[in-house]
């Protein structure tokens, strides 16, 4: 461990806090040691409003209290990439070993890091990492990830929005922020609480700074042209995943969002991409066809046609049917966190919607008028 990064436990905290919630229970299910106590403050630590953040760049970002909160009085604050004291590969190598590339793949371009603690003496704080990419898009795409972290945003506990930014999540000690090109990840730590007391005692102050950050961050709060297409009805709360390209995992693909859904026991994926023009949409429907096994469907706005994708040989086959109607590409198909493998036929078929109602809704989504105007195309994301 470098010396820049000796003090405390700082190190572990980063690590897990790029890792994720997920990452981090798995990596101790593997046994690995617990990470060495947080020093905590002593009562009145606030008294005198807190500390500072030592970065004439973002340092105003960031309020200084938050309840009984505030920045560490003598915290060192630790910035890296674009104008940082530190570079973008001492990231890499001393904070994020493992995801430095997921990172640098949705175009991370700085990093803050900045701790808060609890000024009554009651043992918690709060890391937050504020991060800066190239653009919203790669921004709102980490944020996405982050809080799907690959599982059921129906899963009571997944992340629940939060009001913050552009978009917000909050989760068990840990809370989101997006905004413009700007995503902040907050972990609260406190070694004196049971995982049911941090549960409670975190959600406050987590909500306090994020609000706070979010309310300071400059950049449009407006989501990606896909993401918001996405139909609104059925949607389960912070149930998107925007990837900034190749969407489907289908190379030259470009941007797109995927929406996840349920309605009663039925759940769906819809799948949304936004062009500039009707030519370059088309051109994404020719990628599209060229997957094996796809057929064109009739009668559907103004192309359609129904696929079969496979994420991997021990995943289910889940089927799209897939329209476009002038620069907008939408899709709908089977959920594949509820779907296994070899399932009987009639199981499968209480949880998904047949050909026909994915048809069905899909002609209702585009004739009320995804293709509106009013939303900007994902113009050079393709």
């Amino acid at each position: 461990m470098t010396q820049v990064l000796s003090r405390s436990a700082l190190p572990l905290v980063l690590l897990a806090f790029f890792l994720g919630a997920c990452k981090n229970e798995k990596t101790e299910e593997r046994g690995s040691p617990p990470p060495p106590p947080v020093e905590t403050a002593k009562p009145g630590a606030c008294a005198s409003g807190g500390g500072t953040v030592d970065d004439p760049v973002q340092g105003e970002f960031f309020v200084r209290t938050a309840g009984s909160y505030c920045i560490e009085p003598q915290g060192d604050t630790r910035t890296y990439g674009d104008r940082g004291k530190l570079t973008m590969d001492q990231v890499c190598t001393t904070a994020v070993d493992g995801e430095c590339e997921v990172y640098k793949s949705y175009g991370l371009k700085r990093a803050v890091i900045v701790r808060y603690v609890d000024g009554g003496g009651g043992g918690g704080s709060v890391e937050v990492i504020l991060s800066t990419f190239g653009d919203a898009a790669g921004a709102y795409g980490m944020f996405t990830k982050r809080v799907i972290a690959d599982g059921d945003p129906a899963d009571p506990r997944a992340p629940r929005p939060m009001q913050a930014g552009g978009a917000g999540a909050l989760g068990n000690g840990r809370g989101y922020v997006w905004k413009g090109p700007y995503l902040a990840e907050l972990t609260y730590l406190n070694e004196q609480e049971s995982p049911e007391q941090i549960a409670k005692s975190s959600a406050p102050v987590l909500t306090s700074i994020a609000e706070g950050l979010g309310a300071k961050l400059p950049g449009s709060a407006d989501k990606p042209a896909a993401a918001q297409t996405l139909p609104a009805s059925n949607l389960i709360p912070n149930g998107i995943q925007y990837f900034p390209k190749e969407i489907l995992s289908i190379a030259r693909l470009g941007a797109g969002a995927v929406g996840y859904y349920k309605d009663g026991a039925k759940r769906y994926r819809v799948v949304s991409l936004v062009r500039e023009d009707a030519d370059v949409a088309k051109d994404a429907m020719k990628l599209l066809r060229q997957k094996p096994g796809t057929l064109p469907v009739s009668q559907l706005a103004d192309e359609a046609l129904h696929m079969v994708i496979q994420d991997a040989p021990d995943r289910p086959k889940d089927e799209y049917v897939i329209a476009r109607k002038g620069a907008v590409i939408l899709g709908v198909g089977d959920e594949d966190l509820v779907m296994k493998p070899g399932e009987a036929a009639d199981k499968q078929n209480d949880l998904r919607l047949t050909k026909d109602e994915k048809v069905t809704r899909l002609r209702a989504w585009l004739l009320a008028g995804a293709a509106a105007p009013s939303i900007a195309t994902d113009a050079g994301k393709h």
